[in-house]
């Protein structure tokens, strides 16, 4: 057995290329990786490219301190990443941080007041009835209006009722119509705007309604009159309200996001959503209806029952119940588009189902052509209107983009200084021996750049600030590694030794030395990732990062290097350049067997 575990490290030994030639490859295959892709460089942080950087802390309501789990988080995300898009921003990044923060990194050129206006904010769900609705802006050039002549696929029943989505006529004969995003289209007509005067006085006939259509009992159909309709006040707001639909450009994102700007729940408003064909549709809405704490569960449900596929139910609180009963029930007795109903998440239509019948059990089901991410989302939205939760604005840093490039010169001029004093020490100190250090620092600098810049567009890591910094401190864990590994293959030439079986016999000493070191650097580096937010985890990340490729770069190349520079006559003979010669380190004279001359034995006389 002995001589068995001695041949396989005599053949470890003499076979050193086989690890410098696997980190050839791994860095081949990083740096092929970076142009293959396209990311040569890595992504900056809002604090060296410039932006505004937001931390928000969740906060539950009293006794809900369970509300904030990962489902809610997430969804938390999705609505304010709508938000930021919403502003027409690009590249923005909205991502959780622990448990209970959210981290909204806002690139140059934005605004930074209205992006805290809008992601700081809890989002508002209303369920609203549809008084009309038509392509917007650039979309609707040459498309015709919609009538109630198209198709659809989106329909809100009982549960127990139809869920095939297949277009149901209503009370009035007419088919009903399906307007917003990932539904089908409209079937175009030849007019230009067929139905115009009866959508006209529809809509007029909606304004001049009450404050909450849920407010009549469902058996009523004639509406009432709203405040100040006897003064005339009330015809002049409907005429404003009109006058804002007509003029509504919902390509355009800053019109989008103020389109319901200061509505209350109360009043008709206006918002904008998209269609089938990913063009924007807007919409004239009637007051809310049902409000998103009336919702108690929304779920994604892959019906197995009928050909309905993916859908989304809804159960609704008792108060909720009624309310969406009387709701339906008006909206089922009218025409298409006002037997619609839109569910509107921070003023954008993210769903229009119709109705045909009304629903009183407490629970509706949206049935029609989901795909699984889509009814997923759908249902986050809807369940998002009952969340328990606020957010608390943690921190906000905005940086411009001349102090981002400012903080990264002077960040790059740090860690050349200190960059350069490592190798100017290691060269008056190792002399020869110092370039097989220099070398691993190379290589070491070329993984972790690598790396980095394949993190960005991976897993959406950026370099700010404190990642710069940790890179810094990272020349220094990774040139005592090299310290450790050369002073322990010194020590064993002081003992005596050849360069040869110094570098064998050394290196299991330095190995556990390096792993004890290189495991509480990392250590501190995941606690210290775990237990923070924001930037610091930036430092945290890219301490780890390198410490990790520390190991990696000493077992496959710093080591096996050596191991082959120990050939060589300049290092093996000890050359007093070479930072290994015997006489310098004060090493013993080799040990030798030697006799002792035997003392005579005397024996004494009597």
């Amino acid at each position: 057995m002995a001589a068995l575990k001695k041949g396989k490290q005599a053949s470890a030994q003499s076979k050193p290329g086989r690890s410098l030639a696997l980190m050839v490859i791994v860095i081949a295959a990083l740096t092929g990786g970076m142009f293959a892709s396209g990311n040569t460089t890595p992504r900056l942080g809002i604090d060296l490219a410039g932006g505004t950087s937001i931390t928000l802390r969740a906060v539950s309501e009293p006794g809900q301190e369970s509300a904030i789990n990962k489902t809610n988080m997430d969804t938390a995300v999705e609505i304010m990443e709508r938000r930021v898009n919403g502003l027409g921003v690009s590249e923005a990044e909205v991502q959780t941080q622990g448990t209970r923060n959210i981290i909204v990194n806002i690139p140059k050129g934005m605004n930074s007041e209205e992006a805290r206006a809008q992601v700081g904010t809890t989002a508002k769900l209303y369920f609203r009835p549809v008084l009309a609705t038509e392509p917007s802006g650039a979309d609707a050039a040459g498309t015709p209006a919609p009538d109630a002549s198209g198709s659809a696929s989106h329909k809100a029943t009982d549960p127990a009722g139809d869920t095939t989505g297949a277009p149901t006529a209503d009370a009035t004969g007419d088919t009903a119509r399906d307007t917003a995003g990932d539904r089908a289209a409209a079937t175009p007509t030849s007019s230009p705007n067929p139905g115009a005067t009866t959508q006209g006085r529809a809509v007029t006939d909606a304004l001049e309604a009450g404050p909450s259509p849920s407010a009549t009992p469902s058996g009523d159909a004639s509406p009432a009159p709203s405040p100040g309709a006897s003064d005339g006040t009330g015809d002049a707001a409907s005429e404003k309200l009109r006058a804002r639909y007509a003029a509504l450009d919902c390509t355009d994102g800053s019109a989008r996001a103020k389109a319901g700007e200061g509505a209350l729940p109360a009043d008709p408003t206006v918002a904008c959503g998209t269609n089938a064909q990913g063009q924007w549709q807007k919409y004239l809405l009637g007051p809310a209806a049902v409000d998103g704490t009336d919702v108690d569960k929304a779920q994604a449900v892959f019906n197995t029952q009928t050909a309905a596929g993916w859908t989304v139910t809804m159960d609704f609180t008792g108060g909720g119940a009624k309310k969406f009963a009387d709701i339906t029930g008006k909206l089922a007795q009218n025409p298409s588009p006002q037997n619609q109903f839109a569910i509107v998440l921070d003023n954008e239509v993210v769903s229009d189902p119709y109705v045909s019948q009304a629903l009183t059990g407490g629970n509706a089901e949206i049935s029609g052509q989901f795909g699984q991410e889509e009814a997923q989302s759908l249902a986050n939205m809807l369940s998002y209107g009952a969340l328990p939760l606020s957010f608390h604005e943690d921190s906000v840093t905005t940086v411009t983009a001349a102090l981002g490039g400012e903080q990264l010169h002077a960040g790059l001029i740090a860690g050349a200084i200190g960059l350069a004093l490592v190798v100017l020490y290691l060269l008056v100190y190792y002399r020869g021996l110092s370039f097989i250090a220099i070398a691993s620092l190379m290589v070491s600098a070329s993984l972790t750049y690598a790396v980095m810049s394949l993190l960005g567009p991976t897993i959406g890591f950026a370099l700010n600030l404190p990642a710069v910094c940790g890179a810094i401190v990272a020349i220094g864990i990774t040139a005592d590694s090299f310290i450790v590994f050369f002073e322990r293959v010194r020590d064993e030439i002081r003992e005596g030794r050849s360069l040869r079986p110094a570098v064998e016999r050394g290196w299991p000493r330095a190995r556990r030395t390096i792993l004890v070191s290189d495991f509480v650097s990392f250590l501190a580096a995941a606690v210290l990732f775990v237990v923070t937010v924001g930037k610091v985890q930036g430092f945290a990340f890219t301490l780890g990062l390198t410490t990790l490729l520390d190991v990696v770069v000493v077992f496959l190349f710093t080591k096996p290097l050596l191991t082959l520079m120990a050939r060589r006559p300049f290092f093996a003979r000890g050359h007093r350049w070479s930072g290994l010669d015997p006489k310098a380190l004060g090493a013993k004279p080799p040990l030798r067997a030697s006799r002792r001359p035997v003392a005579p034995v005397t024996t004494k006389e009597a």
